[in-house]
């Protein structure tokens, strides 16, 4: 499965295994100069005195480990950071809900969970807040604590580093928790029972939590060029078999954008969370499906993406990661099906999804999905199991 982003995350999208990649150069790499000669970086890099960091800038920048060595490891790298301040549908909305509703926050206490460079913490502090702890576990809480003093704000904003489960806030109760906790398929990482820990602990009764609503979406789509290429791939791979590994490709569900055209059925509302009033154990679950096909076609995988609103605004404010919806580095996620359902409009596939949390790394996510088509063209029943990680 692909994975990114931030705030307090998990693995970096420069890992991603998507339709898309981004590359970074090695430490030890080769690389060759404009008269094509080679040239060793490591060397380059030690006569260059702008190019000799301090270690905790080495930690950040490039280091020994990979992204997929640490959980909080991958939100050290400022790339990560990047890509989620570059998508406009997810910071412009967090910036808009705290500039447009500066009566929820002013002169409150504001808890960051998992604050990346600290974007959100400077809107609120812009905004009027009393004070704003942002609680970053990477290394990246260094870069954030020199973000806030460039901008002004080291008497209003207090950079804490640390897990949430362990630190110990200078404050008893905070007026309003703002987290960017969401995971590819939502749940991925499990960040959100961090953001419940806080709630629980600090938040005062009355309290706001920003997001406090989500909502999980299942639809299917035809999608047979690109199956082939990811899945099908491995069955004849320069005339040897090496079908062993599309069974591996078939489990890891796929991250990535979907055209609204390849949807077949309607799009149906699997699961409604309510941030302020859920338990931990609600991010176990299993729920009943039906979609209905909207036409004559083909189905080769189900596709999940989720939206988020902020309910406490004084108008209404969110944004959805689905196909029929603006970019987001979310994106969406393709389960793709074993078989190819022959489906006749106005049939119904109907099963059920359940979802946990794995058992041994609750940062990845179990689903198991049953389906069932009793068509015209196209009868069948199967289980399918997957995991992202």
């Amino acid at each position: 499965m692909g994975k990114r982003k931030g705030g307090s995350k998990s693995l970096a999208s420069f890992t991603e295994k998507s339709r898309y990649s981004n590359g970074y150069l090695a430490a030890d790499a080769t690389v060759y100069g404009a008269d094509n000669a080679e040239v060793d970086v490591a060397e380059e890099r030690a006569e260059s005195s702008n190019l000799v960091d301090p270690p905790e800038v080495e930690a950040l920048v490039g280091s020994d480990k990979t992204s997929a060595d640490y959980y909080f490891d991958s939100y050290s790298h400022f790339g990560i950071h990047e890509e989620m301040l570059k998508d406009v549908v997810r910071t412009k909305t967090y910036q808009n809900v705290i500039y447009q509703n500066a009566f929820i926050f002013k002169n409150k206490v504001v808890l960051d969970v998992g604050a990346g460079t600290g974007i959100l913490s400077l809107f609120c502090a812009k905004a009027g807040a009393k004070h704003v702890y942002a609680v970053e576990c990477s290394l990246m809480a260094d870069m954030a604590k020199e973000i806030v003093q460039a901008n002004g704000f080291s008497d209003v904003i207090t950079v804490l580093k640390g897990k949430i489960e362990e630190i110990d806030l200078p404050v008893t109760h905070v007026d309003v928790i703002i987290s960017e906790w969401m995971g590819y398929f939502l749940l991925f990482e499990n960040m959100l029972n961090t953001v419940l820990y806080a709630r629980d602990k600090w938040l005062i009764n009355d309290g706001i939590v920003l997001p406090d609503k989500t909502s999980l979406y299942l639809t299917a789509i035809e999608d047979a060029e690109y199956k082939e290429d990811k899945i099908e791939f491995w069955n004849n791979v320069y005339s040897f078999d090496m079908s062993c590994i599309k069974k591996q490709a078939m489990m890891e569900p796929l991250v990535d954008t979907v055209d609204q055209n390849q949807i077949v059925t309607n799009c149906l509302l699997l699961k409604t969370m309510d941030i302020s009033r859920m338990v931990s154990g609600d991010v176990s679950f299993t729920v009943p499906f039906k979609l209905v096909a909207e036409r004559n076609d083909f189905i080769h995988a189900l596709v999940a993406y989720f939206d988020v609103a902020f309910t406490k605004c004084h108008k209404l404010m969110g944004f959805s990661t689905g196909p029929r919806s603006k970019y987001t580095h979310w994106k969406q996620t393709v389960l793709y099906l074993e078989d190819v359902l022959t489906i006749c409009e106005g049939e119904a596939l109907v099963g059920s999804m359940s979802v946990e949390p794995n058992k041994k790394n609750p940062r990845d996510v179990d689903i198991i999905l049953k389906y069932s088509l009793n068509g015209r063209r196209c009868q069948v029943s199967r289980t399918q199991c997957y995991k992202m990680r």
